[in-house]
């Protein structure tokens, strides 16, 4: 009964505190000075719309890059913790001992059509990132979501671990020499200005930053991916 009576003030409480944040919460009517500096700053020096995609992919790059990388440790750390032997992996399904229960007709229907257009928004998502809203952490996760989808549809299909490596590591090198030209081609590590700015909001605009996101969609997407694969496991 204590119990009962305890878990029901703790709800009671934390409802009382975002009930009194939610009431008093007002929208800004004008952004802060750092904010409105950027929003002029990034489409004249950067060449890019989306300003916050600017952002994340060169004047905080390099904060970018230890972000993928925590993202790779994490997807390490889950590999040691929950990997099992890669016997079987790799293989068909017709070659794999185990017998895994089908999922239903509704989802692997659903997965058939989904799969392909979730694909298709993930490729948008990560090369329309420097003209409007998304970028390649968005993008990444996007393609992580198709791959658990299928994952789902088709219970003994077993992701490529040697495959999804190798082009999270190649992807990881190019963006670290992308970086390293910007320091010797331009003013700075990961700056875009390595390659012409273009016209403002054309698909192929902004310098560096679309190849950056790419680079970042399929590094992310790929240790995402492999995250799943290891839970599954």
């Amino acid at each position: 009964m204590m119990r009962k009576i305890s878990a029901v003030l703790v709800v009671v409480f934390f409802g009382l505190v975002f009930s009194s944040l939610a009431i008093n919460y007002t929208e800004r009517q004008s952004l802060r000075p750092l904010a409105e500096s950027y929003v002029k700053l990034v489409p004249q020096d950067l060449g890019a719309p989306n300003v916050i995609t600017g952002i994340l992919l060169t004047y905080r790059g390099f904060d970018t890059l230890g972000e993928v990388a925590a993202l790779f440790m994490a997807a390490a750390a889950v590999g040691l913790l929950l990997g099992t032997s890669d016997k079987g992996r790799g293989q068909s399904a017709a070659e794999l001992p185990e017998r895994p229960k089908p999922s239903s007709e509704i989802v692997q229907s659903g997965a058939q059509i989904l799969v392909p257009l979730i694909s298709i928004f993930a490729v948008y998502i990560i090369m329309n990132g420097h003209r409007s809203a998304g970028g390649g952490f968005q993008g990444g996760a996007v393609i992580a979501s198709s791959v658990l989808l299928f994952v789902l549809a088709s219970p003994r299909y077993r992701v490529d671990l040697a495959f999804f490596s190798m082009t999270e590591s190649v992807a990881g090198v190019l963006f670290v020499l992308a970086g390293i030209a910007g320091l010797t081609f331009a003013n700075g590590f990961l700056d875009s200005r390595v390659l012409p700015l273009g016209h403002f909001g054309a698909f192929i605009s902004a310098g560096a930053i679309p190849i950056l996101s790419v680079l970042l969609g399929v590094k992310v997407g790929c240790e995402l991916s492999v995250i799943i694969d290891r839970f599954r496991a």
